[in-house]
């Protein structure tokens, strides 16, 4: 049985302490919550003091993004994958729609990020999506598949179960549309498909896949009744405390 994770992802907001305020409202309304792993990913200059604070709670702390490079070096601006491990970080999200379509980030890319991340002992939780322009033009299958077999390229059977795919169409994020639940679930069973076939079937069940786009409280309950819809990558409505542990408290 999969377990469910409902992952707030914060991108560029919060203040030092704004964050701590945050996660720490968040504790005790999620401490219960036992059904999922409950994951937050603040920006990179709270993730230590986040973590520290959350320390023996149920609530794991994710970088936003890594390095490419796996070694020290003269790569300004860079954080590697285990200096998130370092500062108390469990999780790290890579190849997100925003990192595709702002910062020219390729599937090799992602690639790259993706061994850094499980090279330091993270969970990697890897974006794939398609635009709005790809969807219409039929195309949102062959996008998704084309970006799983680079993002996960060369990774061994035991890397696979630190491997989390979370479902982004992208034309859903930000916008205040979202999939359908049975858009969702048809995309969600297709990305599992094709895992079976480049991996293994046993892979591909165990696989927990998330569906991220303008997940709010009174959607979650619908997407989470999907067979292969196993949690939800959360963005605007994870930057309260309460919203998102009515997310996370999902009726189930």
């Amino acid at each position: 049985m999969r377990k469910p994770v409902i992952a707030g992802n914060w991108k560029m907001y919060k203040t030092l302490s704004q964050a701590v305020d945050t996660a720490l409202a968040l504790k005790p309304l999620v401490a219960n919550a036992n059904h999922c792993d409950v994951v937050i990913a603040p920006v990179f200059t709270a993730i230590k003091t986040v973590a520290d604070r959350l320390e023996g709670s149920n609530i794991r702390v994710a970088g936003q993004d890594c390095s490419t490079e796996t070694e020290e070096g003269a790569h300004t601006g860079e954080v590697m994958a285990s200096m998130l491990r370092d500062v108390g970080a469990r999780h790290v999200i890579v190849g997100h729609s925003e990192r595709r379509q702002f910062y020219s980030e390729t599937d090799e890319t992602v690639n790259k990020k993706t061994h850094a991340g499980i090279k330091s002992g993270l969970t990697v939780i890897m974006c794939v999506g398609e635009t709005l322009d790809q969807r219409e033009q039929g195309s949102a299958e062959s996008v998704v598949s084309q970006q799983l077999s680079g993002g996960l390229s060369g990774l061994t059977a035991s890397d696979l179960d630190r491997i989390i795919v979370a479902y982004e169409p992208v034309w859903a994020i930000g916008t205040g549309r979202t999939a359908t639940p049975e858009q969702a679930q048809e995309m969600h069973a297709f990305i599992r498909r094709v895992f079976a076939e480049r991996h293994s079937a046993a892979a591909a069940e165990a696989l927990r896949i998330l569906y991220g786009g303008s997940v709010k409280p009174d959607n979650i309950e619908g997407l989470m009744k999907q067979a292969d819809i196993d949690g939800a990558l959360v963005g605007g409505a994870s930057l309260k405390a309460e919203s998102f542990a009515e997310i996370v408290n999902y009726r189930r």
